[in-house]
């Protein structure tokens, strides 16, 4: 089996250049901001998903088929009965 890590430190050599590190000064770089930008347009696709799927739903609840067969809301009787579901 080849020796992995000879392969991760040649990643890493590849990965430092793309970064140009500097011993003095150290900042996100090139790499640091291609990285925000992906996870930024990543949030914003799932936003605009979700917004799309929030807009499908129906938040009107159906009448109870009980209390209009019975003609007499809980209300007005002054009956209180826990919720189902």
């Amino acid at each position: 089996m080849p020796d992995m890590s000879a392969s991760a430190s040649l990643a890493m050599t590849h990965l430092v250049t793309l970064a140009e590190l500097d011993e003095d000064k150290v900042t996100p770089g090139v790499l640091g901001f291609i990285v925000f930008a992906v996870m930024a347009l990543a949030v914003w696709g799932l936003m605009k998903s979700m917004n799309r799927h929030m807009g499908k739903v129906d938040f009107t609840e159906a009448p109870d088929p009980e209390s209009e067969a019975s003609g007499k809301s809980d209300r007005a009787s002054g009956r209180v009965e826990p919720q189902q579901g």
